[in-house]
């Protein structure tokens, strides 16, 4: 699979690849979302999204917390094509998602991928969000946490065999789009996060 890869500028990527099936679920689920709230796609799939080769069942997408008259005109928007694994009861997700728990959406009548959705609550969360990185993909865009704080992320705080090979796959295939700097600055400011918590 052939991919390019450029930076347009210090928000902007701009990549031009084949989309695939999970490729194509994620924009399918974004375009609803993006109508009615911001959001930043996080972890795996953003190093699948950049050409590596290996499976997942669920894209992790946070957006900040909605009110929950907000949130009932998202979710009505989210079931005319998907449906909540968690439940029907659209005031019971809602309190799952005010109360720091994730839930996961699925194309009707199927059981993967999902996309797994939550409400920002850690101040990691938040840097993310406001850093985001505008990936402009063929003729389509989507938003994803920052490249770098993403590597420093798995690298010091899941360090799973996994998250280390996606940190890895990621610095490899970004090595020229990736800054130093903003690495040192994301690995000083997630150790003193992480104290906090």
């Amino acid at each position: 699979m052939e991919i390019v890869i450029k930076r347009i500028d210090e928000r902007t990527i701009k990549l031009e690849k084949e989309e695939n099936d999970l490729d194509s679920f994620v924009f399918d689920f974004v375009d609803v979302l993006e109508k009615y709230t911001d959001y930043i796609i996080i972890s795996g799939f953003i190093s699948i999204l950049f050409g590596r080769s290996r499976g997942t069942e669920d894209v992790d997408i946070i957006i900040p917390k909605v009110s929950e008259e907000n949130w009932i005109k998202i979710n009505k928007a989210l079931l005319k094509d998907f449906e909540c694994m968690n439940t029907d009861n659209i005031a019971d997700i809602y309190s799952y998602l005010k109360d720091g728990l994730s839930v996961r959406f699925v194309k009707k009548g199927q059981i993967i991928p999902n996309m797994e959705i939550k409400f920002a609550k850690k101040d990691i969360d938040y840097l993310s969000l406001k850093n985001k990185i505008k990936v402009l993909f063929n003729d389509k865009e989507l938003f994803i946490g920052p490249i770098e704080l993403q590597i420093v992320y798995k690298k010091k705080i899941l360090k799973s065999g996994k998250d280390l090979e996606d940190a890895k796959h990621l610095e490899i295939v970004l090595k020229d789009l990736i800054n130093k700097e903003k690495i040192k600055y994301y690995e000083k400011l997630v150790d003193e996060l992480w104290k906090k918590t």
